[in-house]
């Protein structure tokens, strides 16, 4: 009998705790974690000393990703980015692992404002739908590259939608974002909830934390923030209404994301006290998951609104939010892959 859905919630919940600190569980795992640190290095040594080929697509290349595991705000990022660069005169074109999905590990699959979110991934289906841009996915980034150029030749810049450990391909511009949680206890996979070491290069760190109210003094950081736009009804999308005017009904609120305490905490600061369902990164939904539940209005983020397309629940909203980046940053981007400031 397989285990329930529950079940593997509240497992993820618990190791996202364990790696917040450095309790038995994370000392027990650290052997394991040096191994994995020794095998990261010998890759990245690799790549930089020419043993593994490096491939230039012959375009500026800005990799939004993360060395921790799990979401931390990348695709809102990646979307702002879109915008910063096409009123800077550009044409933008993403590529993504498309993870969550089915699409081949070979073969690269355009991603169209009406995709199947469970073929090419929720996070890709968000980016074409919210920019409209040409976005490619495949595991081989260099290969989604490739055919999103032969594809649309006018695209001058790519944006790689994670894939910072995807050596592979060069990049011009590294982003790091992090949410709350920073590197956790500091340590590498599986005693911690890095992928490389907290000190890795890069050219920009983005800290997503509501409750910040400074970055930490590290070069070239700085924060992010989310802001909500009204929500929009998942089987008639027409339809908007203000957050505040949710705060007087029952709410159900549920998230599946890298942090679904920060969908739930942005909600309470409208007014509303919901309910909540917390559930795993990229969690499948499907037209069962809300069929027990009272509530008045069930609220999700616009991620998993993706996977709801065509259901006729009238009490199902999304929640869109935008990115507000630094002007610091998009200077850096800009000039970067333009050669000059904006203007």
């Amino acid at each position: 009998m397989p285990a329930p859905k529950s079940f593997f919630a509240s497992l993820e919940r618990w190791i996202t705790a364990q790696w917040q600190q450095r309790g038995l569980a994370a000392w027990l795992l650290w052997p394991l974690s040096c191994g994995f640190g020794a095998v990261t290095m010998a890759r990245r040594f690799a790549f930089r000393y020419g043993i593994f080929k490096v491939t230039s697509v012959g375009l500026p290349v800005v990799v939004v990703g993360n060395v921790t595991v799990g979401g931390t705000g990348k695709t809102p990022t990646v979307i702002a980015l879109v915008s910063a660069l096409q009123a800077a005169g550009r044409h933008p074109g993403v590529v993504s692992r498309g993870y969550g999905g089915t699409a081949s590990a070979s073969t690269p699959l355009a991603v169209t404002a009406g995709a199947d979110p469970r073929e090419v991934g929720d996070e890709p289906t968000l980016i074409a739908r919210r920019t409209g841009v040409p976005v490619m996915v495949c595991p081989d980034r260099v290969a989604a590259v490739r055919a999103l150029q032969a594809a649309h030749p006018e695209v001058d810049v790519i944006i790689s939608d994670d894939g910072l450990q995807h050596y592979r391909l060069a990049r011009d511009v590294e982003i790091v974002v992090f949410d709350q949680r920073l590197g956790g206890n500091g340590f590498l996979l599986p005693a911690g909830p890095l992928r490389e070491p907290m000190s890795r290069q890069r050219d920009a760190t983005l800290i997503n934390d509501p409750f910040a109210h400074a970055p930490p003094p590290w070069p070239a950081t700085w924060l992010i923030s989310l802001a909500p736009q009204d929500a929009w009804s998942v089987s008639d999308p027409t339809q908007r209404r203000p957050l505040t005017s949710f705060a007087a009904q029952n709410v159900l609120a549920a998230a599946g994301i890298g942090s679904p305490e920060r969908f739930f905490a942005m909600l309470r600061n409208y007014g509303i006290q919901p309910k909540t369902m917390p559930l795993p990164d990229h969690h499948r939904f499907d037209a069962t998951l809300f069929a027990k539940e009272s509530a008045d209005a069930i609220l999700v983020t616009e991620k998993d609104a993706v996977k709801c397309a065509g259901w006729h629940d009238a009490r199902l909203w999304a929640v869109p939010v935008t990115a507000v980046l630094d002007p610091r940053l998009i200077a850096l981007v800009v000039e970067k892959v333009c050669g000059r400031s904006p203007a």
